[in-house]
């Protein structure tokens, strides 16, 4: 068990089992898992590097919806990703169809807004961990809108400091090209995922209130993702990059109004 889930006097704290909801099973084994196979006939590459037992935190690219749901097909143990709240909130059908299948899966919600949003999230992880569970993670913190590469918030550096697991980098390729950003429907395309070799960070032990130890550990595994992904990188936060093409856009969209047909 790793030190980071052990109490202070230095005993282990048993595993809080959590339950699965029995839909999990049959969407991974009946429903969903054999349909994406089928479909996207994934290449799976490293798995061999993925511990068949005991927490650890799978940092990933995050470039497509139906990431969600490819790596779990994959795996052979569960994964719990902390999945944002707006997936459990969404009117209409398509909202309740979405939280439906985000609760029958084990996925946890986390409100992103507020000041507090970091916290709860890492709280959320290190109650995953604690159980030895596998944690997936995606350290952009959304969803690329460009296939490109972005820089990793260190929330992930702080729970595998606390929690005193290792990090599996894993690479989601072709999945963008398959459904990005606005499209509901994925086109077949040939997606790859790749998993790379863990990653230690026992050295910073009770390090993780120190910034640039955080920020250090967080580009080393921002790099190897990379590195597995071969992405261009771009040293900026894709919510920030987001946000700043959302307002190229609408600056175009008042210098360029549409005319009306005549």
């Amino acid at each position: 068990m790793p030190d980071g889930l052990l109490e202070r006097g230095g005993t282990a704290r048993p595993p809080e089992s959590r339950s699965v909801p029995l839909f999990y099973y049959l969407l991974k084994y009946v429903l969903l898992g054999p349909l994406l196979r089928l479909v996207f006939r994934p290449r799976i590459e490293g798995l061999e590097h993925v511990p068949p037992s005991g927490a650890a935190i799978v940092a990933g690219n995050h470039l497509s919806f139906s990431d969600h749901f490819l790596m779990p097909a994959v795996l052979k143990r569960r994964i719990t990703f902390l999945a944002k709240a707006e997936y459990f909130t969404g009117p209409g059908l398509k909202g309740r169809l979405t939280a439906f299948f985000f609760h029958s899966a084990g996925q946890i919600p986390v409100d992103r807004s507020g000041k507090d949003a970091g916290q709860a999230a890492i709280r959320e992880g290190l109650g995953v961990l604690s159980t030895g569970e596998l944690l997936g993670i995606y350290p952009e913190g959304t969803r690329s809108h460009d296939g490109r590469l972005y820089k990793g918030k260190v929330g992930v550096a702080v729970m595998a400091l606390k929690a005193g697991v290792p990090v599996i980098p894993c690479a989601m390729i072709g999945t963008f090209e398959a459904q990005p950003p606005g499209k509901v429907i994925p086109r077949i395309h040939p997606v790859v995922i790749r998993f790379g070799t863990p990653l230690d960070f026992s050295r910073y032990a009770g390090m993780e209130n120190e910034k640039a130890i955080l920020r250090a550990v967080t580009d080393e595994i921002m790099y190897s993702i990379l590195s597995l992904s071969e992405q261009e990188y771009v040293d900026q936060y894709a919510a920030v990059a987001k946000a700043e093409e959302a307002d190229r856009r609408a600056q175009d969209k008042r210098r360029f109004p549409k005319m009306p047909l005549s």
